[in-house]
């Protein structure tokens, strides 16, 4: 998980201002020590670490304690606002030239992920309803034009190739002239890579430049890289003057090093990282919510984002409609999972929500268990699904038979899955009661179904306890 080493030394830290009533030099600076070898432990650059501890304990010393926070959540406050400035401070945005199409170049080391990422961008910006135009312009390594063939098909996207005779400057004048010609919005020209930086490198892709005239110049970076990511983005942005810089693997980057540090050192700010393996697992990069997920606050925006996108709205309104008069059935139990699944790795929603990464020891989401969840449930037939009072001995047999599982298992899920029914009928009543209280104070509440604020209408069939009665 993303961040998860940085986030847990963190935590620890700010664990020890607990409990003091007032800030002072001492205690900033007992916590400045231990956030800063968390800093350094994740790979961030050290001149970065310094300026950024040195900041902190200047607005830190000396402060009183507000009413409503605690000295540990004044610093909290201060940490949070200053990662935010230091990964860029705000969203930035992918350009849009005035008169179309937009250019974008793309460049990066082998290995980096850079053809497959020009592929997420794509899919990107057809969720904008923009046309972009894939261009095969990595002539060198084997297989890229046939690679990034490939994505054009899977997106249902046009990919611009004149094969691996052709020039990369070649290829990519006359990209910008076919994208002109067929009033295609974006050109993402996927440059050539190699496995170090070197002369004929940036040579060839200066050359792309001025010929292209990009109104983008993204450099696709492996967070997994650390440190070497930052010097490669400082390398290329000395040479090709970036305009941004797109993260790659970020969710297999328990450190975070690249992305506290590649702004500050290079100046140019991350505008996307890619968060997944999937073609719509690139996102933008948000300051504020990265800070939020390093500190262990959640990210409940993207987690809305995701639903919102992920969830199929009508089905969840219907399954909402049909839990209120009381009704749970294993195919809704069934469309509530897979619904979840769209949105990703369990683990990682969890991440999303406030206060989770504290209790990710006590939640550990056992994916292949959820598996045979659902395989017991479509051994089910039909009328068995709608009514579980039909499943007598014998049909349970015939379920564990066909899904894999044990009697015991299915036994036990059953049971689970009555409780669940009823705390979910509980659930439906709180939630009324707190979107009414909501109402008359004029906010909604986030996953409380219609009208109550929830993204999509979705529910979760947790078996969890109301916090009243």
């Amino acid at each position: 998980m993303a961040f998860e080493n940085l986030t847990s030394r963190l935590q620890n830290a700010f664990d020890k201002l607990r409990g003091r009533g007032k800030i002072d030099e001492t205690v900033v600076n007992e916590a400045m020590r231990e956030v800063r070898l968390a800093l350094l432990e994740a790979d961030v650059n050290f001149k970065v670490v310094k300026d950024f501890i040195a900041r902190v304990k200047e607005r830190a010393v000396g402060q009183e304690v507000l009413k409503s926070l605690t000295p540990g959540q004044m610093v909290i406050k201060i940490v949070n606002e200053e990662l935010i400035e230091l990964m860029g401070g705000h969203v930035a945005q992918l350009a849009v030239a005035n008169r179309p199409p937009t250019v974008v170049m793309m460049a990066g080391l082998q290995g980096a992920g850079k053809t497959t990422t020009t592929g997420k961008l794509a899919k990107y910006l057809q969720k904008q309803n923009r046309k972009p135009l894939l261009v095969a312009a990595d002539i060198y390594r084997p297989a890229a034009i046939k690679q990034l063939q490939v994505l054009g098909e899977q997106l249902n996207v046009p990919v611009f190739s004149l094969g691996d005779q052709v020039s990369p400057v070649e290829i990519a004048r006359q990209a910008i002239e076919h994208a002109k010609e067929n009033h295609l919005d974006y050109v993402l020209i996927d440059t050539a890579g190699r496995l170090h930086i070197d002369e004929a490198l940036m040579e060839e892709l200066k050359q792309v430049r001025d010929v292209a005239k990009p109104d983008e110049i993204l450099l696709v970076v492996d967070a997994m890289t650390g440190q070497d990511a930052v010097n490669v983005a400082e390398s290329f942005n000395s040479q090709l003057e970036l305009t941004g810089v797109v993260l790659t693997k970020l969710d297999g980057d328990t450190r975070g090093g690249a992305a506290l540090s590649v702004k500050a050192v290079t100046g140019k700010p991350i505008k996307f990282a890619a968060m997944g393996e999937k073609l719509d697992a690139l996102e933008p990069f948000h300051p504020d919510r990265m800070a939020s997920r390093i500190l262990g606050m959640g990210d409940v925006l993207s987690l809305i984002e995701k639903a919102q996108a992920a969830v199929d709205e009508e089905k969840a309104r219907e399954m909402e409609k049909q839990m209120r008069q009381g009704e749970f059935t294993f195919d809704m139990f069934l469309e509530s999972m897979q619904q979840l699944r769209n949105l990703g790795p369990f683990e990682d929603i969890l991440g999303m929500l406030p206060g989770m990464n504290k209790m990710k020891g006590q939640l550990k989401v056992d994916e292949k268990q959820i598996a045979r969840v659902e395989a017991i449930v479509k051994s089910m037939t039909k009328a068995e699904r709608a009514n579980p009072e039909l499943l007598n001995a014998s049909r349970r047999k015939r379920i564990a038979a066909g899904s894999g599982t044990s009697i015991q298992e299915v036994n036990r899920f059953i049971k689970q899955f009555e409780e669940m029914k009823k705390m979910m009928k509980q659930f439906t009543g709180v939630a009324d009661k707190m979107k009414k209280k909501a109402k008359k104070k004029g906010f909604g509440l986030p996953f409380l179904g219609k009208g109550g604020g929830n993204p999509g209408g979705m529910n979760f069939p947790f078996n969890f306890k109301p916090p009243f009665k």
